[in-house]
């Protein structure tokens, strides 16, 4: 809308029209039927007002839930300084972060970006790099996990394990192989075959608990049969946390429950609390990009930086690794005794902190997806993690009222 000055003013407000947004927008989600316009907190609200306990978080992203004074205040002191240049320049903010990150025990190199997906690419890509030039590989491969979730990019939705999200996007990328999740003989097996027809590995890409897959945790003694593995033919061992990372799991990082050191980290999601960052870390020995490698325009920037470098002092300040433990161990302790009490209704509750999967067992008709609809229409926001997983991913700050509130209204949805 114009003024008479023509300049643009703030249309007045009007109800929310669905039809009106999907003549515009393209239907590549299946999305439920609300419209959300503000939050606080665990809580948001939709455009008619009513409220809902959240526990999406963004799909794990809104670390520190909505609105946090930390998190408001930083990204309007840094819009109001500088909130975007390039990479051609150096950039305060990103040089803290990485050293903070370091500090943490991420990585030693980061390479900043915008999304999960983008950060994985970035692993792919310094993964060939290596293989071609350290290890003297002509076609290099890395080899991924069957259900595993690694992001959309065609490189990427390559490495995913899943034909779901491939399907109509062929040729896909070569020098791709797949393994099952949890399955250290079958990986060394893949590495002889793939040996045999001069296709040698440069990389293993593992979730250290598989999240679309099904929340799905890594299993300790069998990563650590795979780090030796990859230390055997100084194979790049590479960790992708876009979800389990940042405090999530109960621990800094998802990998540290493994007990397994990573030569790669791909972060994104919760890194900034909601606004896009990324970032792909190594250790110094397997940083081979040099200028002109690899690029991103926004990756970076110090508004994004900012908002991460928040993110991260409040999780230490205010204990919320901490925090996602103690709450984790109550909500799956709550979800364990819905499944006793509702015999078939949940077959396994599984994962790590605030970061878990209700597993539907026998006697439950409905879809993940259905209950998810039928926890919203009560007042909860969750997501499906699979046809047969209910994924709860609140913010780190959520209370020990919060998961009370959340278990009744799901053990309400369960009974319905």
């Amino acid at each position: 809308m114009w003024n008479v000055h023509g300049a643009m003013s703030a249309p007045p407000p009007a109800p929310f029209d669905p039809q009106a947004f999907d003549a515009h927008v393209m239907s590549t989600y299946a999305r439920f039927p609300i419209a959300l316009e503000r939050g606080e907190g665990c809580r948001v609200w939709d455009t008619t007002g009513r409220s809902y306990l959240d526990f999406a978080a963004g799909i794990a992203t809104c670390t520190l839930g909505h609105a946090h004074k930390n998190l408001v205040e930083a990204v309007t002191r840094q819009i109001g300084r500088l909130h975007h240049v390039s990479n051609l320049y150096y950039i305060p903010e990103q040089g803290m972060l990485a050293a903070l990150l370091a500090a943490l025990g991420a990585g030693e190199r980061a390479f900043f970006c915008n999304s999960g997906a983008e950060a994985n690419e970035a692993a792919i890509k310094l993964a060939r790099k290596y293989g071609r030039t350290r290890l003297g590989i002509e076609r290099p491969v890395v080899i991924a996990a069957q259900a595993s979730f690694h992001g959309r990019t065609l490189a990427t939705v390559t490495a995913t394990g899943q034909a779901k999200y491939q399907q109509n996007f062929d040729p896909l990328v070569p020098g791709f192989v797949h393994v099952p999740f949890n399955d250290a003989t079958a990986l060394g097996e893949a590495i002889v075959e793939l040996d045999r027809e001069r296709k040698q590995v440069a990389a293993v890409l593992l979730e250290p608990l598989q999240g679309e897959g099904g929340i799905r945790p890594g299993d300790p003694a069998v990563f650590r049969k795979i780090r030796e593995l990859c230390d055997a033919r100084g194979i790049l061992l590479m960790f992708d946390e876009v979800q389990v990372g940042v405090g999530r799991s109960g621990k800094w990082w998802g990998h540290q429950h493994l007990e397994v050191e990573a030569d790669v980290v791909t972060l994104a999601k919760g890194l900034a609390g909601g606004l896009p960052i990324g970032a792909m870390l190594c250790k110094r020995s397997c940083d081979v990009f040099q200028p002109g490698d690899h690029a991103s325009t926004f990756g970076g920037n110090p508004l994004a930086c900012a908002a991460a470098l928040t993110v991260l002092m409040t999780i230490e300040k205010d204990k919320l690794v901490d925090n996602a433990r103690l709450r984790g161990d109550q909500l799956r302790a709550g979800l364990q005794a819905l499944a006793k009490s509702s015999p078939g209704k949940i077959a396994e509750v599984r994962g790590w902190g605030l970061l878990l999967g209700a597993e539907l067992g026998s006697t439950e008709p409905r879809t993940a997806a259905d209950i998810a609809r039928a926890a919203l229409d009560a007042g909860l926001l969750v997501v499906p993690a699979g046809p047969r997983v209910v994924r709860f991913v609140p913010p780190l700050i959520v209370t020990a009222a919060e998961i009370d509130e959340a278990l009744a209204v799901f053990a309400r949805v369960l009974a319905g």
